[in-house]
């Protein structure tokens, strides 16, 4: 039997070189249509991609040469922004990987309005000269946790950075071992603090730690005294550990300062079934802590910062140290963050959506689960509602499990299903569970169920061809 024409390297050879040139392809006629309007540049960038990726459609075997088709699905890559909206079906409210906290309107139009010309970020009004680009926060900040004082920087890890650097560089920092926790992509609190230049003190184990393993480190040589929330993990069983109150009782009994990583940040107490109670900032402050860190956007629900509230003394010490040029925020999160801390100021944390989204009752979750349901059904996806667990995710509240609802599908291959789920259109994350797709509607708003629904139907349809 004779080969087929294309078979074999000769003819995935012949394939190969009969690739047309950018330059042929720009002065072909039937393309004409398909670049009217779009700039050369971008024209040149599109073929290149079109021919690159038919070359390794031919390298894997595939017997299809170059077609005009490929332009078009070049062109759609070129329009679509690396950085884009994707509707999160996990369950999970602050998403590290989507982005953690979903910002309220307020806060994005406050952003929108100061990033399209200029702004006062650095520039007092009513003195006509430079200013602070942290005086809008800082009446806030202060108003909301009674400390004296407040910063903010790039992220609360930096925040620490600039903590310890400015208040204990070559000095002492002492730590409970059962604190030295690990955050995001494999850093570690104990990697951060050394940059600083401070020298940690591991006191007690990692389960039990007492008041007199912070008093038996303490020297003349010690800077601070370090209390960090286990914000994401959790001790359980035969544990032991001091409180801030506590901590900072042996702090000023020998004129040592008192500092706390609290992390998750929440700035007033969260309502939801299957939360547990976790500290205010407030709560940390009022306790004696002398400086606290925290997280915007986590349970804070704001822009990504690490917030610095304390003492008025410690904090001008802070605020002088070279760090903070490096660590500064920009316009942007000034904007979002004030317009966020407004709203709590306002005694209106349900605007801001993460304390929105953790508060959700179960019956208005089913509700949203069943209109999902049937928006399936109506586009002929066989799926079924069920009861499951989310998180608060972002590092916070580990031992929360929040409970919700979920569209269940049961498909072929799992894995296939999310991963086409997430080159639909509109860019659907769900997750697996007991070998069926889940798709949680705590994170979806109203308006996203119909986007939802129209991807799932189309992945199901690419499932069922042959």
């Amino acid at each position: 039997m004779d080969a087929p024409p294309h078979s074999g390297d000769g003819g995935k050879n012949a394939l190969l070189r009969a690739l047309p040139s950018i330059e042929q392809l720009l002065r072909r006629p039937s393309l004409e249509p398909r670049l009217a309007g779009v700039p050369r540049a971008r024209a040149v960038a599109a073929l290149r991609l079109a021919v690159d990726q038919a070359r390794a459609r031919l390298l894997r075997g595939e017997d299809r040469p170059f077609e005009d088709t490929d332009v078009d699905s070049a062109l759609r890559t070129m329009a679509t922004p690396n950085l884009r909206p994707v509707l999160n079906a996990t369950g999970v409210v602050l998403h590290t990987n989507l982005g953690r906290a979903p910002l309220a309107p307020e806060a994005v139009a406050r952003v929108a309005e100061v990033a399209r010309g200029y702004s006062n970020l650095e520039y007092d009004l009513g003195e006509g000269e430079r200013g602070s680009r942290y005086a809008p926060l800082i009446g806030l900040l202060t108003e909301l946790t009674a400390a004296e004082d407040a910063i903010v920087v790039n992220n609360c890890a930096g925040a620490v950075l600039l903590v310890l650097a400015a208040l204990a560089t070559g000095r002492e920092c002492v730590v409970s071992r059962g604190e030295l926790v690990e955050i995001g992509g494999g850093f570690r609190v104990p990697d951060v603090m050394r940059q600083s230049g401070a020298r940690l003190v591991e006191v007690g184990t990692t389960n039990r730690t007492r008041r007199s393993d912070y008093e038996a480190a303490l020297t003349p040589d010690t800077g601070l005294l370090v209390k960090v929330h286990r914000s994401n993990f959790a001790l359980v069983g035969f544990t032991e550990a001091v409180g801030v109150a506590e901590l900072s009782a042996v702090g000023r009994a020998r004129g040592v300062p008192v500092f706390q990583d609290l992390g998750s940040g929440a700035l007033v107490p969260l309502r939801g079934e299957g939360l547990p109670a976790e500290p205010t900032v407030r709560m940390a402050v009022e306790d004696g802590a002398d400086v606290v860190a925290f997280s915007g956007d986590k349970l804070l629900g704001g822009p990504q910062a690490g917030i610095i509230v304390g003492r008025k003394a410690l904090l001008a010490r802070i605020k002088a140290h070279p760090l903070t040029r490096a660590l500064r925020v920009d316009k942007m999160t000034v904007a979002a963050l004030e317009a966020t801390l407004e709203l709590y100021r306002d005694g209106r944390p349900e605007s801001v959506p993460t304390w929105r989204l953790l508060s959700q009752r179960a019956e208005e979750l089913r509700a949203r689960a069943e209109r999902l349901q049937a928006l399936l059904s109506a586009r002929g996806v066989q799926v079924r509602v069920a009861a499951v667990s989310g998180q608060v995710g972002g590092g916070a509240m580990p031992l929360a499990q929040l409970p919700s609802f979920a569209c269940i599908l049961k498909v072929g291959e799992p894995d296939v299903f999310l991963e086409r789920l997430r080159g639909a259109e509109a860019p659907v994350i769900g997750r697996i569970a007991d070998g069926e797709v889940v798709l949680d509607v705590r994170c979806l708003a109203e308006e996203e169920l119909r986007m939802v629904a129209e991807a799932v139907a189309g992945t199901t349809r690419q499932e069922s061809r042959p």
